[in-house]
């Protein structure tokens, strides 16, 4: 890492909702620089490695895999001083999945308000990718990425609070939910969540961008608007 040259590095968002807070996955870093400091995952791309071989083989050391979840190229991050040891351009890139466990491998969930401090430039990789989901929530139907693969309106609707840090009205955003074609689509099945009627389960349907756009509301006050930076 000489001279002009750059190395090539991936570092990835990983977010998920878990008990309706916005969660991020980190894991603390072993070797220098900023040893035992929290971090996004990534690494360096290897040999013949693309970037995304790259950013699914970092991802498998948290003891996740990348196939059947959304992953996306987020910003290129290429600042002089933001690697110490060197030119080092990172793909950011995000990942948005539904309610996993703790991962076996390297790594923790961590609610994405608490974390204000992170190696390198990772704080602000974390920022854009946050705003970038909060974006895609507005005009796509990735929200359901973030659900299991059958899950109620309730669900749903709670993957929007947590993103948003809002509070969407539960009569409006059903009949938007349920009105826009190939958003969902039903099971045909129900499940109880206690007491009132049994919900009804949907799946994500083929559609992929909403017409119109939900556009999200100010964030409400649970957080102060969560992760503004």
């Amino acid at each position: 890492m000489r001279g002009n040259l750059f190395a090539v590095a991936v570092d990835l968002v990983v977010l998920t909702v878990r008990d309706g807070i916005l969660c991020v996955l980190l894991r603390e870093r072993q070797a220098k620089p900023f040893a035992g400091e929290l971090a996004l995952p990534g690494g360096f791309v290897q040999g013949r490695e693309d970037l995304l071989d790259a950013a699914g083989r970092e991802l498998a050391e948290t003891g996740l895999a990348i196939q059947g979840h959304h992953l996306e190229q987020l910003a290129g991050y290429a600042a002089p001083d933001r690697d110490p040891r060197g030119r080092v351009l990172s793909v950011g890139h995000l990942a948005l999945v539904p309610d996993l466990p703790e991962p076996p491998g390297e790594g923790t969930w961590w609610p994405v308000v608490k974390v204000d401090a992170l190696a390198f430039d990772h704080l602000q990789i974390l920022a854009d990718g946050v705003e970038r989901a909060r974006a895609k929530l507005e005009y796509t139907t990735l929200a359901a990425a973030f659900c299991p693969p059958e899950f109620t309106i309730s669900q749903l609707r709670r993957v929007y609070e947590a993103v948003w840090d809002t509070t969407p009205d539960p009569r409006n955003f059903s009949r938007k939910v349920t009105n826009t074609e190939g958003f969902l689509e039903p099971t045909g099945t129900k499940v109880s969540g206690g007491r009132g009627r049994p919900g009804q389960l949907f799946r994500r349907g083929k559609a992929t961008a909403l017409h119109p756009p939900m556009l999200r509301e100010a964030p409400s006050t649970r957080t102060n608007g969560a992760f503004v930076r």
